[in-house]
């Protein structure tokens, strides 16, 4: 990693404890008389993620005695009463070696025959491991489109609550072998915290192979482990790397925007080193924890803010803006100048202004054909022309959800990642 490039992680919030320093990170900040660490051991549902460094050799291929060592704390940690899900990275990493190539895959077509070849070895090595402690295992693997229709993400919870209810262990990846570079989570990271989210966990924990967020990259002399941030704004002009180890697809800019999704709906994470899990789920100060935020979103809410693919936007006047922002009104028909994409009644669509501003993420009640006869139109004028039928909102309020500015939203200026 050291040649991954740097990011700034600029601040979009006023800081809440001032400059971040080492001197300033040996201890929690304020407002702890107790070790928040104990939520982690008080967590009776925890999604854990390992990445694809933790997971292979030197030479790309899997590591099934580091599988064995994660699966042999997880199993203890199930034993507590603990109900545990495993997200895990490796199916392209297993398979690109069994296939004859010498490195990751870079092109779509081959990547997803690494995958299906992967994934096969991968859950096989988990289901003889996890069977040594008599634990049965089940893979549930997720593309972005099983998060487009609420019908299917509603089928997602269940099969993970199943699993739970019988005393399974989920193993989830996402399905590298079908997603495409247009519709994908990108990296096991924020489907972790998607899955946090989703099964309403106590606490994520991420694995990598950086015990933690350090005030500065880990190589660089001096850099000190900050072992924990109450809240995001706390670390946002803290360098870290974009990009990931050959293996994998993830940076440490990846764990961040994960924590940032899992605390904001009151789900605590803690990202340390995988070696060092046992000593995580025994309370032992390791990684960085992150607080989570008083209150969670509802799982409805999350849907639509993280993990729905936007299928169409909806492009509103000024006046629109203010009371979607302002108010909480629901959108009408009068406030919006044009659509964009082709989409129908019940899938998820982007409200933007004119200068192109993201507003919020909602679900259409109309089929985009419907909509352009009745743009821009006073509800007296759509009931007049069509009856009750077209007086109802494009898009209710109860089926919307505001798009926040994030510490860690992030775009590229002069090929370097920073965040607004």
């Amino acid at each position: 990693m050291a040649n991954a490039p740097a990011t700034a992680i600029h601040g979009a919030y006023p800081r809440h404890n001032g400059l971040v320093t080492s001197a300033s990170l040996s201890q929690p900040t304020t407002g702890h008389s107790r070790n928040p660490r104990a939520d982690l051991l008080g967590a009776r549902r925890v999604v854990v993620k390992i990445g694809s460094s933790s997971l292979t050799r030197a030479d790309g291929r899997l590591n099934v005695p580091a599988l064995r060592k994660l699966v042999d704390v997880l199993a203890e940690v199930a034993g507590q009463g603990k109900q545990v899900v495993l997200v895990t990275s490796g199916s392209i990493s297993a398979g690109f070696m069994p296939l004859g190539l010498d490195r990751r895959p870079t092109d779509v077509a081959t990547a997803q025959a690494a995958a299906a070849v992967g994934q096969s070895a991968l859950m096989s090595t988990y289901t003889d491991a996890f069977g040594a402690y008599d634990i049965p295992v089940g893979q549930i693997l997720i593309t972005a489109a099983d998060t487009v229709r609420r019908s299917r993400y509603h089928h997602a919870v269940q099969a993970f609550e199943r699993l739970l209810e019988l005393g399974a262990v989920p193993i989830v990846n996402e399905n590298d072998a079908l997603a495409t570079s247009e519709l994908r989570f990108g990296d096991n990271d924020r489907l972790a915290a998607l899955v946090a989210q989703l099964i309403r966990a106590d606490a994520l924990v991420l694995l990598t192979d950086v015990d933690g967020l350090y005030d500065a990259p880990p190589s660089q002399v001096g850099a000190q482990r900050i072992p924990l941030v109450e809240h995001m704004a706390d670390v946002a002009d803290v360098e870290v790397t974009g990009r990931g180890s050959s293996f994998g697809t993830g940076g440490m800019i990846t764990k961040l925007q994960s924590a940032e999704m899992a605390t904001q709906t009151g789900i605590p994470v803690l990202l340390t080193q995988a070696a060092n899990v046992g000593r995580a789920f025994a309370g032992d100060d390791v990684g960085t924890w992150f607080v989570a935020s008083a209150n969670r979103t509802s799982r409805r809410k999350v849907w639509l803010e993280h993990a729905a693919a936007m299928t169409g936007r909806l492009v509103v006047d000024e006046g629109a803006a203010r009371a979607l922002r302002d108010r909480g009104a629901s959108l009408l028909a009068a406030g919006i100048r044009r659509i964009e994409g082709d989409f129908v009644t019940g899938d998820p669509v982007e409200i933007i202004t004119e200068r192109g501003e993201s507003i919020a993420h909602g679900i259409s009640a109309y089929d985009a054909g419907e909509l352009p006869q009745m743009l821009g139109r006073s509800s007296d004028d759509l009931r007049d022309e069509f009856g009750e039928s077209r007086v109802r909102a494009i898009v209710h309020r109860d089926d919307m959800v505001l798009v926040r500015a994030t510490v860690t939203d992030v775009h590229s200026v002069g090929g370097m990642q920073v965040a607004d």
